[in-house]
Formats: C-alpha cells, sequence, structure tokens
C-alpha cells in the first residue's frame, strides 16, 4: 500500500498524467462525434440550430485554425508555468517547486489546450472533399468551435491563476495549509484536558528488559530519504513471526544503505526473508514528501521565512506571515493528542515501536532557524513571542509548556544581544513578559479566556 502511495504521489506531481487522460478521452470524444454525424441524417442536422452547416473547405478552415491556435496557446502556458516555477525556486526556495507541480489547475489548462487541438487533428482527417465522395462531419465540427470557446476561458482563468498562484501570502498559505491537513491526518484525535500527564510516552514496561542486548539490526537495502513506513504491515509481520520491531529511521529522515531501519528481538528470528520484507514496508526516495512526514511542511515555511530575512532580499513581512502560519499549525498540534509509541497485535502484546512526532519536536524545527536569522529584526522576534503567547493558551501537556518557556527565554537572550535601540529591546521584553504570564496561569484559566474571547475549547 505504502509504495502505492508513493507511486500515487509521483504521479499527481507529474505534468503529463492528466493532460493524458484528457488527451485519451479527447481523442475517443472525435471519434465517437464523428460516428454519430455518420449515423444522423441531414434532416436531423438542420433541426439542430445551432450546429455547423458550413461545406467541407469551411470545416477544414475552422478546425485547421483552432488546432494551430490550441497548439500555440499550450506553448505558451507551459512557458508561464516554468516561469513561474523558475520564479519560486528562486526566491522562495526550490522545494516549493513540488507544489507548483501537483497544482491540479496547472494540469488541467495544459490538458485542455492539447486535448482539444488532438480533438481537432482527428476531426479533420476524417473530412472528405473527393467528387461524389463528400463527408462532413458537422456535429464534430461545432463541438470542436465549442471546445476553443471553452479553452479562451480557461486562458483568461489560467492567467489570473498564475498571477496568485506567483504572490508570497498565496504560497505561504497554501503550504500552511498543507500543514494544518497533515496534523489532521497524523492526529487525529483531539486532546482530553482531564487526562494528565500526558500518555504520549506509553508502558515502558511492555518492552523487553533485554531488548537492547538481544535485539538485532535489519539494515537497509539502499539510501535514500524514509517517505513512509507502513506500520500497520510491520505489525502483521511482527505477529507472523512472533517478534518486536523498533523503527530507528522515522519518516523524514535519511537512511543509508546497511545502516539500520529497525532492531528486531529476539535476534534468532531474524532471516534473510524478514529482512526482505521489513524493507518492502519502508518507502524510500530521493526527496522528502509531507505524506507521514509532518516536519516536511514545517521546513518549507521556515525556508521561506529565512530566505526573506537574508540580506539579499530583506523581507521581514513575508517571515511575519510565515511565522502566523507556523503558529496557527502549532495551536492545532497542542490540541491533539500524542499517539502512544506502542503498538500491539489483537493479544496486547507489544509488536512494534514507533516514536511518534512530538509538540517540544516541531516547535524547535518551526522557530529554531527563524530566530537564529531573526537576531537584530526586532519586528519578527515581537512576532514570535506574540505567537508563543497565543500558542501557550492551547497547550495542555507539561512538557509541551516548558518548550515554550524555553523558546520564550532563548528568544529574550537573543534580542538582548541582538537588537541596540532600547524601544525595540522593550518592546521584546514586553513580550516575552506575556508570554510568561499565560505560562505560569493554571490551564483552565486559559481554557476559560480562550472561550471569553470567541476561540474553541482544547476539546471541540
Amino acid at each position: 500500500m505504502t509504495q502505492m502511495l508513493k507511486y500515487w504521489q509521483l504521479i499527481r506531481s507529474s505534468f503529463w498524467f492528466i493532460p493524458g487522460l484528457m488527451t485519451s478521452g479527447a481523442a475517443m470524444l472525435a471519434l465517437g462525434m464523428v460516428a454519430l454525424d455518420q449515423a444522423k441524417s441531414e434532416e436531423w442536422l438542420e433541426s439542430v440550430g445551432f450546429a455547423y452547416t458550413g461545406g467541407a473547405e469551411g470545416a477544414t478552415t475552422v478546425l485547421g485554425t483552432i488546432a494551430g491556435s490550441m497548439i500555440t496557446i499550450a506553448g505558451v502556458v507551459f512557458s508561464m508555468t516554468l516561469v513561474a516555477l523558475s520564479l519560486a525556486s528562486s526566491q522562495l526556495g526550490p522545494r516549493l517547486l513540488r507544489n507548483f507541480m501537483r497544482d491540479q489547475i496547472n494540469q488541467v489548462v495544459l490538458g485542455t489546450f492539447v486535448a482539444t487541438f488532438i480533438y481537432c487533428l482527428l476531426v479533420l482527417r476524417t473530412i472528405r472533399r473527393e467528387e461524389g465522395d463528400v463527408f462532413v462531419p458537422h456535429l464534430a465540427v461545432t463541438l470542436g468551435v465549442v471546445l476553443a470557446v471553452v479553452s479562451v476561458g480557461v486562458l483568461i482563468y489560467f492567467i489570473h491563476h498564475i498571477s496568485l498562484a506567483i504572490q508570497a501570502d498565496q504560497i505561504v498559505a497554501r503550504v500552511g495549509r498543507e500543514l494544518t491537513d497533515g496534523i489532521d491526518d497524523l492526529f487525529p484525535d483531539h486532546l482530553d484536558p482531564s487526562t494528565r500527564p500526558s500518555r504520549s510516552g506509553g508502558d515502558n514496561s511492555d518492552i523487553p528488559p533485554d531488548f537492547d542486548s538481544e535485539a538485532r539490526p535489519v539494515l537497509a537495502s539502499r539510501d535514500g530519504y524514509v517517505q513512509s513506513v507502513d506500520i500497520e504491515a510491520l505489525r502483521k509481520l511482527a505477529t507472523e513471526k512472533d517478534v518486536v520491531f523498533r523503527v530507528e529511521r522515522a519518516p523524514g529522515t535519511y537512511v543509508v544503505e546497511h545502516r539500520p531501519l529497525t532492531y528486531v528481538w529476539p535476534a534468532v528470528r531474524v532471516t534473510e526473508e524478514l529482512a526482505r520484507r521489513v524493507n518492502s514496508t519502508f518507502v524510500l526516495g530521493s526527496s522528502r514528501t509531507p505524506g507521514q512526514d509532518l516536519q516536511f511542511s514545517v521546513d518549507q515555511l521556515v525556508e521561506i521565512a529565512v530566505r526573506a530575512l537574508s540580506p539579499g532580499v530583506n523581507d521581514p513581512f513575508t517571515a511575519v506571515r510565515c511565522v502566523d502560519r507556523l503558529g496557527s499549525a502549532l495551536c492545532r498540534l497542542a490540541q491533539r493528542e500524542i499517539p502512544s509509541p506502542h503498538h500491539y497485535d489483537a493479544h496486547h502484546r507489544l509488536r512494534v515501536i514507533h516514536p511518534p512526532e512530538t509538540f517540544p519536536a516541531v516547535l524547535d524545527t518551526a522557530f529554531n532557524q527563524i530566530r537564529q536569522n531573526a537576531a537584530s529584526n526586532a519586528a519578527v522576534l515581537i512576532r514570535l513571542l506574540e505567537t508563543l503567547a497565543v500558542v501557550a493558551t492551547f497547550v495542555e501537556r507539561a512538557e509541551d509548556r516548558e518548550a515554550l518557556r524555553r523558546h520564550a527565554k532563548t528568544m529574550a537572550r537573543v534580542a538582548e544581544r541582538g537588537l541596540t535601540e532600547e524601544e525595540d529591546l522593550s518592546a521584546v521584553n514586553q513580550r516575552h513578559a506575556a508570554v510568561m504570564e499565560v505560562l505560569d496561569r493554571p490551564t483552565e484559566e486559559n481554557a476559560h479566556l480562550r472561550l471569553r474571547h470567541g476561540q474553541p475549547a482544547a476539546t471541540p
């Protein structure tokens, strides 16, 4: 299943799949319309008031003009798409190219023009002008004109869409939506505030006491980034072989060939067949993907922010937009139950140990690099602390609150070293104090304040 998802993601990110489907559909439509023209009489055609009623010469000219125009416009659309890709790569980061290539609107627009071209070409070849053998597919020509009109509308919409797509705010918003969607997929369960302490740590008493000394590694069969891990397949395999797996390489990490993917206990049950099946549950690729790698989308927003803060760009407004989106995602993550790293079989025997992403780890990924590159930028430091104050009203777990406290203190120290203007430093200190005030309040009081200000409680 994981391998199929990998190939589906590759297909979705291609410029050939949807245009190919649309072109195939256009070819079948052309054959069908010509067959319908051959089956209908001229009397029936005259009853259709909007149908093309010209001769063979006129039909050839109309279809030839449409076909030539469509292939020309397809080239223009492709050039505009490449310009957008180049602009996004140079200004916002090459890892954002995947988002543009996955944009189905671009793929449908390209497919529309190519499909119309193929349709007109196939209908054009059926027109016969020899004396005594004249055939003009009037309905097919009429549909070709309709497709041309639709294609003009698609071109206008594409120009509007591509103009929006290359705006920094739109790109940040798109990556932010992908991040929140990833949180919804990976952490579907909402946190119960009455459950303290957090249950995310799991029950370590189920781990065999001699696991570290007796377990044997299963090595990777090749290099690459771990794109996804089929935990359910690992659990079934562990149940079948009566072993326990501990996953060593989480999605998003890079694994070197012949380095451990998992450890297996007991070691005596490790065979070549088991190692091959374990490798098949890990999907490796040349790049990271957002499917199970939550921090990939976080890294995309961080990359945009860091590039915006570079001396060559100097665009703190874009960095602030990224901080806002990261804060929104952290608020959502703080309200979600972190799943247990322990996976059991039907008889409640431990089978797989797979540590999940945690709020402190995502927080570190989100704010460390931005803070480091914004040491002398008061506006970004102030927004970072304001965002921490908002996130602090949502956290329930003690370790999450401590992570926020650590980041707030670090940002205050960075400001003291990097800011020279007293007013800027005073503004940063005020925001730092506000974060600490929220973190020092009981979680029940923060939940009450959220409700009073129209924000949802931690558990909807």
